[in-house]
């Protein structure tokens, strides 16, 4: 569906000029120009030079933003009873095994924001492929949503760790906080996360690995970022 163009998004457009943007100048106009009735959401968009059709060119990841995200995660552990305890004081929302599996498949509920599961129930977790992983919620070893060490996975998510992973079209989206984050604090973890993806360049990549970039909040125009530190290396 189409954005309708209103007079307030027209007007935080204008205020946006046709260059490139060092990153803390563009977070600091992306706060400036917002206009929701709502504390929008920060987001770092990067398209890059990779091909995810091809497996060795795939690039995902976690990171542990530095001043969180302004936004506590609702958190399901599945995991054997011997884990349940370790979960709930760690602070996890949901808690269970096999009967959590069940509920997924059987009435599609997705009302969580990330999976951690324990290796001995991803037998179980693998059935729930076609629900969880269109949404991103698959947990993974290489994300350390499959451990046993299941108060440690969930302290970090609750604590701001993000998964990004480049989607079909060779982009990664992710946010990076709130737009009432103090600016130093949004352009921390905007650094945080990028160069999280440029240590994520896979050996397969060539040319340029960060092609463009941008910033916007949830309602906002997108900023476009100069990407020349990005592919130095020196952000």
């Amino acid at each position: 569906m189409a954005r309708k163009i209103t007079k307030k998004y027209k007007s935080a457009v204008q205020s946006v000029e046709s260059r490139d943007y060092q990153l803390d100048e563009a977070i600091s106009l992306v706060q400036k120009i917002k206009f929701a009735n709502f504390d929008e959401t920060v987001e770092v968009h990067l398209r890059l030079g990779v091909d995810p059709k091809h497996a060795d060119q795939m690039v995902r990841g976690t990171v542990l933003m530095p001043n969180g995200l302004g936004k506590t995660k609702r958190v399901l552990v599945i995991c054997g009873s011997d884990k349940y305890a370790d979960a709930r004081e760690a602070g996890a929302d949901f808690v269970g095994g096999e009967d959590m599996v069940n509920k997924i498949q059987s009435e599609s509920w997705t009302d969580f924001d990330a999976v951690v599961a324990t290796p001995d129930m991803m037998r179980s977790v693998g059935r729930l492929g076609k629900i969880l992983g269109p949404r991103g919620l698959m947990p993974n070893p290489k994300t350390g949503t499959v451990t046993m060490e299941v108060a440690k996975a969930v302290n970090e998510i609750k604590a701001g760790k993000v998964e990004f992973r480049v989607d079909k079209t060779g982009i990664i989206h992710s946010p990076v906080g709130k737009v009432s984050f103090p600016t130093e604090k949004l352009v921390e973890n905007a650094q945080t996360l990028i160069q999280a993806v440029v240590r994520a360049k896979p050996a397969a990549a060539k040319g340029k690995y960060v092609k463009t970039a941008s910033v916007c909040s949830t309602m906002g125009p997108g900023v476009t970022l100069d990407v020349t530190p990005f592919n130095t290396k020196t952000i």
